[in-house]
């Protein structure tokens, strides 16, 4: 092997490397805050994914997800929050309100709509 094979070699698996970590390595988790009133709170950007893209909350306390959506690429036209039943549209460059009450813990994934996109909301038992 010549320098330039080795090269290569040596970029191939450095750009292996990247993609395992970009869609399978640790994400950090974001705690929702509670508003007085006793509603979670957070507010998530849409723009190429979810950020945060993993989300805590507390069981049996209503929840309010903010999505605002800084792009119009199609995919991240709608978010879907299967096990909840909800499905949202994102209009572009505004704010929608996602609203649920967990009365359950677990974690549960939110997609866009062409399932390309993804998040966790994680929900911690009181």
């Amino acid at each position: 092997m010549d320098s330039a094979e080795i090269t290569v070699v040596v970029s191939e698996l450095l750009l292996i490397a990247f993609v395992l970590w970009y869609f399978f390595g640790e994400r950090k988790a974001v705690a929702a805050s509670t508003t007085e009133s006793g509603v979670q709170e957070i507010k998530v950007t849409v723009k190429g994914g979810y950020s945060p893209d993993v989300i805590v909350v507390r069981q049996g306390k209503p929840v309010r997800l903010e999505f605002y959506r800084d792009e119009t690429a199609s995919c991240s036209e709608q978010v879907i929050f299967g096990d909840f039943g909800i499905a949202k549209n994102l209009p572009a460059f505004k704010s929608t309100a996602v609203e649920l009450n967990p009365d359950k813990s677990g974690e549960f994934t939110f997609t866009c709509g062409m399932n390309m996109m993804r998040g966790k909301l994680i929900v911690n038992s009181p």
